[in-house]
């Protein structure tokens, strides 16, 4: 009695305080649209030309290099001699720094991705798939880098001491770029298992409307995965300046279970299934009841997988095992609606709290596997078994966009935790180019030390809005000081959003109209309404192709042609678009936008007379497909 006394005093005090809270509906279209901004916000290396988030500028475009296109690689930590050819340009910073770990950034291309599968109708009708895609092949491209052969993967650029020591914006750092990479001798099976469900899980986004890239995405996968498998080792031994920041707690059991669901799902070849019903009982997959999933423990969703499988009729003679995954996966279920066994803490506002640093990254991740779970529940017309009774699939969604509304407003501060949504956000983010002012506004360099002392230090509003971050959040009574030195609530992550992003789609779709057991072919990106296209006369544009050399490499042979786009007209050729089909390798020399190329980050327009060239490789003995889709002539 006393208990219920207090909850009303509680929700009476909090209306008392805040009489203007208003628990309503929110627009998640809106908010679906300002996650992708943060992304291009994060963006490291080139930005494109169509880059919306314009207070950001090129960064670390040395990544990777030491004398041209070498590198000169750390290996445990340790400077050593060796000079490997390898081009980490590109992916995202992963928080308010500017380093680039790889674990992080394959999680979130994974759930980014796992997100357009479910979701990705919705994320069409709503006009955002295309901006969903290019978020995960910006992510894609990086880790395709990443991973130069089978048995070598680069997890991290830069590294979080030097890096924490300077605040600078990320277009003026002078902090180490040093490259650490996992191989044979150092193996890494939790960063490789999470790579290779990220490429695996993209593979699957990309099979319709950019089928060449999926299949390179799915290679490089099966690599990973065999990679993982053979040579285990958790990857904070190999990489150890990882371990202040990303450590592998859970070690690399569950990244093998998770990388092999995601292979089952993208190739839908039997061992991957196998894989999971041998091996469910010995890596823990089947034995542990979990009451987080994120970047470092990824129980949850492969048991969320595996129970998606099984309802799919899909278990084969692993029915036994893939029903253990499925009763841990609604333990899951069952924690965050407080109807189980063991419960998921929650702050007296409904926030389910596991942590005070970053707390925010486990409320969107468990709403996203709430979701789709209910999702599924609703397909095969079952409901959620809890030690307090049965669950309808409705009631694990409304729990979803319980927490997704606390995140927008809907809490005892109606405090938005997504900064540009809403009229209260938090206005000094944790975030060096946030903080900073733009380079294009003012390009005198910030200095290591300075920036800390200019701009760290200044109690004053962000000067760049970081559209769409989500802040770690509050602690577990509510309480938020939007603070720039207070990391642990006011710093963004990536894979804070990533999971985010189905939810929102899922609420602003509305209720599903197709079964999510049966296979969905994700929709073709919408084309921009007001794109022209004039097909090139003969007369203004060339373009020469030709063979430059071949070799044969693990009985696969490879040919590099160089391609010549001369500019035949007496004008000056800009806003060059072109198509590229029929190609089964890697392209140099031009940016990539949606299924165009235009010209790279380092020139904007090609004078009258003169020639552009750029190179690719591939396994096809025949030239790529290249034709003009548009430009202008000025």
């Amino acid at each position: 009695m006393m208990k219920g006394f207090l909850i009303l005093y509680y929700m009476s005090t909090l209306f008392l305080l805040f009489p203007n809270l208003a628990f309503g509906s929110h627009n998640y279209g809106e908010a679906l649209s300002k996650s992708f901004l943060f992304y291009e916000a994060q963006r490291s290396g080139y930005l494109p030309h169509d880059q919306r988030v314009q207070w950001r500028g090129n960064s670390g475009l040395n990544d990777g290099k030491a004398s041209g296109w070498c590198a000169h690689v750390i290996k445990n930590s340790r400077s050593v001699s060796d000079v490997l050819q390898v081009d980490l340009v590109g992916g995202y910073y992963d928080a308010g720094d500017n380093v680039k770990f790889g674990l992080p950034m394959a999680f979130t291309v994974t759930m980014m991705s796992w997100s357009i599968i479910e979701y990705g109708k919705q994320m069409s009708e709503s006009g955002e798939l295309s901006n969903a895609i290019d978020a995960i092949k910006w992510g894609t491209d990086y880790l395709l880098k990443a991973h130069p052969e089978p048995h070598v993967l680069y997890g991290e650029v830069g590294d979080g001491t030097t890096d924490h020591y300077c605040w600078q914006r990320p277009e003026d750092m002078t902090t180490s770029r040093a490259a650490y990479r996992i191989d044979p001798s150092r193996p890494g099976s939790d960063l490789a298992g999470e790579t290779a469900a990220a490429m695996a899980a993209a593979s699957i986004v990309f099979r319709n409307n950019n089928p060449a890239y999926a299949e390179e995405l799915l290679t490089h996968a099966y690599q990973l995965f065999e990679f993982a498998d053979k040579y285990r080792g958790k990857y904070d031994s190999s990489i150890t300046v990882a371990q202040k920041y990303y450590r592998s707690v859970s070690g690399y059991a569950d990244e093998l279970l998770w990388a092999a669901a995601w292979l089952y799902k993208a190739s839908n070849k039997q061992y991957y299934l196998n894989y999971l019903g041998e091996n469910g009982d010995a890596l823990g997959g089947t034995g542990w009841s979990m009451t987080e999933f994120g970047w470092d423990v990824k129980y949850a969703g492969v048991q969320t997988l595996a129970a998606k499988f099984l309802m799919q009729g899909n278990a084969d003679n692993h029915a036994a095992v893939f029903e253990k995954y499925q009763e841990k996966a609604e333990n899951f279920m069952c924690a965050c609606l407080g109807k189980g066994n063991q419960n998921i803490h929650k702050s007296p506002g409904g926030l389910i709290f596991r942590q005070r640093w970053n707390n925010m990254q486990f409320v969107t991740s468990a709403s996203f596997l709430a979701t789709v779970y209910s999702d599924y529940l609703a397909s095969a017309g079952k409901s959620l078994k809890c030690a307090s009774g049965p669950v309808s699939p409705p009631e694990l969604l409304d729990f979803a966009k319980s927490q997704v509304d606390y995140l927008l407003g809907d809490n005892p501060r109606a405090t938005s935790y997504m900064v540009g949504y809403g009229n209260n956000y938090p206005r000094q983010v944790h975030h060096r180019g946030s903080s900073i002012v733009s380079v294009k506004v003012d390009p005198t360099f910030v200095s290591c030390r300075g920036g800390y002392a200019t701009w760290f230090n200044r109690k004053a509003n962000d000067p760049n809005l970081l559209t769409g971050a989500i802040v770690g959040g509050p602690d577990a009574y509510d309480n938020f000081a939007d603070q720039r030195d207070n990391y642990e609530q006011t710093e963004p992550a990536t894979y804070n959003n990533a999971p985010l992003i189905g939810v929102l789609a899922r609420l602003h779709g509305g209720q599903s109209e197709y079964s999510q057991l049966l296979p969905v072919a994700i929709p073709q990106p919408k084309p921009d309404p007001e794109q022209k296209v004039t097909p090139a006369p003969a007369s203004d544009i060339a373009i020469e192709q030709k063979e430059t050399t071949s070799w044969v490499r693990e009985g696969k042979t490879y040919y590099r042609y160089s391609a010549i786009v001369t500019n035949k007209s007496s004008k000056t050729l800009k806003n060059l678009k072109l198509s590229v089909s029929q190609l089964y390798g890697s392209l140099w020399g031009l940016s990539k936008y949606g299924d165009s190329y235009m010209f790279p980050a380092w020139i904007n327009s090609l004078p009258a007379g003169k020639s552009l060239e750029f190179v690719y490789i591939h396994t096809a003995n025949s030239p790529a497909v290249v034709s003009v889709s548009s430009y202008t002539l000025d």
